[in-house]
């Protein structure tokens, strides 16, 4: 007997999952149309405002969450209040870390966001069932060490031009992933956290975006929305292969 197909159309999926334009990139894609049932009867959707924590660190683990639309901020706090971002997560990443009863990281809501979350336990149990669910989160997690020793490239060896113009490109790729000429998106996060997040000053920040705009290399709008009219020349900037 054929199996039934786990993707949108499929009639036998909850309705919530059919209209999830997030879940074949995510987690979800893997499951099967019983766990989906299963996991869609204790899952919550969530708007979460721009500025908003969705997890503090430190606090303890009860749930875990796919992004729906929107940008994550990642941060790591120090004993004595100082703090560092240190990632974005974009949709359709999973959010959280499973078998870790408390956050290591802090996540707020860079700009608006909308999150599906679901309760721990249910995915706990849904990972040692299922390989195919173990082999997603498995390769998200490769995914984003590849991405940290990336920028730790971008931090330790990359002039300030090639350092904002890496995080262009990083919100350029995930904002729209599909996009292979050109972009078009908002900022998810102000200028001092960009600085942050580069390990720059908000000047440097600011007189590289103007530098980058005089060329011809991005387009700025009402001072948050920019243009990337080719993407392959923003990459070539950034000191990419």
């Amino acid at each position: 007997m054929d199996l039934p197909r786990k993707d949108i159309h499929n009639s036998n999926l909850p309705v919530v999952c059919r209209s999830c334009e997030a879940r074949h990139g995510g987690v979800c894609g893997t499951l099967t149309v019983d766990q989906l049932v299963e996991l869609s009867k204790h899952s919550t959707r969530r708007r979460i405002e721009a500025g908003s924590e969705v997890v503090g660190q430190g606090e303890r683990v009860g749930s875990y969450s796919n992004i729906m639309r929107g940008v994550i901020k990642l941060s790591k706090m120090m004993a004595d209040g100082r703090q560092q971002i240190v990632g974005l997560q974009f949709a359709p990443d999973f959010m959280g870390r499973p078998f870790v009863a408390e956050s290591t990281l802090s996540a707020e809501a860079a700009i608006d966001t909308e999150i599906c979350a679901f309760p721990r336990a249910i995915i706990d149990r849904m990972v040692s069932e299922t390989p195919e669910l173990e082999h997603r989160l498995h390769n998200q997690a490769l995914k984003e060490l590849d991405e940290a020793r990336d920028w730790m490239l971008t931090l330790g060896r990359k002039t300030a031009q090639e350092k904002v113009a890496s995080f262009l490109y990083l919100i350029a790729t995930n904002v729209d992933p599909e996009c292979i000429d050109k972009s078009a998106f908002d900022l998810p996060l102000s200028r001092a956290d960009i600085a942050d997040f580069l390990g720059l000053t908000i000047e440097t920040v600011s007189r590289q975006m103007t530098k980058l705009r005089k060329e011809n290399i991005i387009h700025v709008e009402n001072n948050r929305h920019v243009i990337v009219p080719d993407l392959e020349r923003l990459g070539r900037t950034a000191g990419n292969d």
